[in-house]
């Protein structure tokens, strides 16, 4: 075993974890947190696949802006406290119905698949280089890009004068 897998079987473990105690944690600070963990063992998956802008976008953007966010509302919300458990029964049983039915079609869906002989080369090719994706943009997609910059800096400009205090 070497120290691709070694590596790749923490994070999965690590993910697999923090997942877990996104949805049982009683205080949604908590939640977050362990989201946030989540989104950086994802991040970790993408750089053994060779994704590195993937993974960068992944921190920057989910774990980063996002994560900031989902604190601010619940910080506003006062969700602090912890969740009191369902009254309803039938609520309870509602959502374990739902989730074996999910886990049906899951299973049906992936009982045909053979796992076995499609295997990811890791760390291989140059297709999620940063700067194989730098060379697509300021080469072939050059004007698409400076548009998109200018909607940007309009968006932002407006967000300003929109939020200012007369």
């Amino acid at each position: 075993m070497g120290i691709t897998q070694i590596l790749f079987w923490t994070l999965t473990v690590l993910v697999l974890f923090s997942a877990l105690m996104v949805i049982t944690s009683k205080n949604p600070v908590h939640s977050v947190l362990w989201l946030i963990v989540t989104f950086f063992g994802i991040s970790g998956h993408y750089v053994l696949l060779n994704a590195q802008f993937l993974a960068i976008v992944n921190i920057i953007v989910y774990a980063g802006a996002i994560m900031v966010l989902f604190l601010f509302v619940i910080m506003l919300m006062n969700l602090n406290k912890p969740s009191s458990p369902l009254k309803n029964k039938w609520i309870q049983i509602a959502g374990f119905v739902a989730g074996g039915c999910l886990l049906l079609v899951l299973v049906a869906a992936l009982r045909n698949t053979e796992i076995a002989k499609n295997t990811v080369e890791a760390g291989t090719g140059d297709i999620g280089l940063v700067a194989n994706l730098g060379r697509e943009l300021f080469s072939n997609f050059v004007v698409p890009f400076e548009i998109a910059s200018i909607l940007f800096l309009s968006a932002m400009v407006g967000a300003v004068v929109i939020g200012k205090k007369e």
